[in-house]
C-alpha cells in the first residue's frame, strides 16, 4: 500500500493527522474493512443463545 492510498483511506473514514499518532497501520486497515461491512446484509444474526453456546 502506498502512502497516498493509506492517507486516502484515513480521509474516507474521517481520521485526522492527530488521530494517526494513536493508531497503527493495521488498526486503520481494520477500521476501513469494518466500514465497508456496515452496509452488508447478514442472513442471520447471533442470538444470546448462540453466544451462550460459544
Amino acid at each position: 500500500m502506498s502512502v497516498a492510498l493509506f492517507l486516502l483511506r484515513c480521509t474516507e473514514i474521517g481520521l485526522s493527522m492527530n488521530d494517526l499518532d494513536l493508531l497503527t497501520v493495521g488498526m486503520v486497515n481494520d477500521m476501513f474493512v469494518e466500514k465497508s461491512n456496515d452496509n452488508y446484509e447478514w442472513r442471520e444474526l447471533a442470538s444470546q443463545d448462540d453466544f451462550n453456546k460459544f
